[in-house]
């Protein structure tokens, strides 16, 4: 794709025709019979400091394309772009897993599980202090005095650092992860699902300690969410996801003020509204998502999608920009007058 969904500034990373195939194997030989195309063509940039929000169904591939960044995953195809701080690029998506060890400590992520992702058996000093110790950095008193200072910027105490994961709430816990993600003073920080296990009144701490910490350390976030009145908080732009492709990629207040991709819109037609004047019928798609190892020809979303013509069933919409920072995968995003929902005041 010769254009990529990105505004005009200093883009961090870069994402080039990202493509994620994970085989189907079947038999006594484990052979392979078919693949689930979880990443399927995906471009997108990421600026310096700004927050992106990619959004999307459960199994769409948003998780996926984190772990592709952090290169928990080695992509199947395409680019990872990454530009440090000496603005030297490299790809991430095709170095060895040796030569990666100098950007695990600017590339960090924030799990979705607050209780699963810290290990049970070691205490919060050594969680935090783990890739301290890793990459050399601290050990010692300076090593604990580190610590203690991340405790602190999360809002925990630093006494707490001699405890277990077991004796705190599922927002401490949260914010011992995130404690952990600041250890190594990262540029970019993938953020997967990490309010979406925490209850409502903790979530909104959680964010806001977020947006405090990206004030300070001029992070970078990628913010991956399935809840868009979240996204709508903190995201500077949206990607919209479907079966593994990016559908739409907007600012945030255009987004969800005028959507031009009926996903989109029949998306944000579930955003909770606390104004009953502004409430409207939620769209309630028929049909099940595609399915990713056998996606239907032409657009993915047309046996969806209550706008599709004969063209959206054979051919494949490119996701094109509409206007200037505004991308979209969508034969009839001209023509189509879509429903959007009020921003909230920030």
């Amino acid at each position: 794709m010769s254009t990529r969904p990105a505004p005009a500034s200093s883009i961090l990373l870069d994402i080039r025709n990202l493509r994620m195939h994970f085989p189907i194997r079947r038999g006594f030989f484990q052979q392979v019979i078919g693949h689930v195309k979880a990443v399927d063509d995906v471009s997108f940039s990421l600026c310096c400091g700004e927050t992106l929000g990619l959004v999307g169904e459960s199994g769409c591939g948003k998780t996926t394309i984190g772990r592709c960044i952090m290169r928990a995953y080695k992509p199947t195809g395409g680019a990872v772009i990454y530009q440090n701080e000496k603005g030297q690029t490299v790809d991430l998506a095709t170095l060895e897993r040796s030569s990666l060890k100098p950007y695990r400590r600017e590339l960090r992520m924030i799990f979705q599980d607050p209780y699963s992702s810290l290990n049970p058996r070691k205490t919060v000093l050594d969680i935090i202090a783990e890739p301290l110790r890793v990459h050399r950095i601290a050990q010692g008193k300076e090593l604990e005095d580190r610590v203690a200072t991340l405790l602190r910027r999360v809002g925990l105490r630093p006494e707490y650092m001699r405890r277990y994961p077991h004796a705190f709430s599922g927002g401490q816990r949260q914010r011992i992860g995130i404690a952990r993600a600041l250890a190594l003073d990262p540029r970019v920080v993938v953020c997967d699902e990490a309010v979406s296990a925490l209850d409502v009144s903790v979530q909104a701490q959680i964010l806001n300690l977020l947006l405090d910490l990206q004030a300070e350390f001029n992070l970078t976030y990628l913010f991956i969410s399935h809840d868009l009145s979240v996204v709508e908080y903190v995201a500077d732009r949206v990607a919209v996801m479907y079966v593994g492709k990016l559908v739409e990629v907007a600012p945030t207040d255009m987004l969800f003020m005028t959507p031009k991709h009926p996903y989109t819109e029949a998306l944000l037609s579930a955003v909770p509204k606390p104004d009953p004047r502004l409430r409207s019928k939620r769209i309630v798609l028929e049909g099940d998502v595609a399915d990713p190892a056998n996606p239907p020809s032409g657009c993915y979303f047309h046996p969806r999608c209550r706008y599709a013509q004969d063209r959206c069933k054979t051919e494949t919409p490119a996701l094109r920009e509409l206007e200037q920072n505004r991308f979209v995968a969508c034969h009839r995003a001209e023509e189509l007058s879509l429903r959007g929902v009020p921003q909230i005041v920030k």
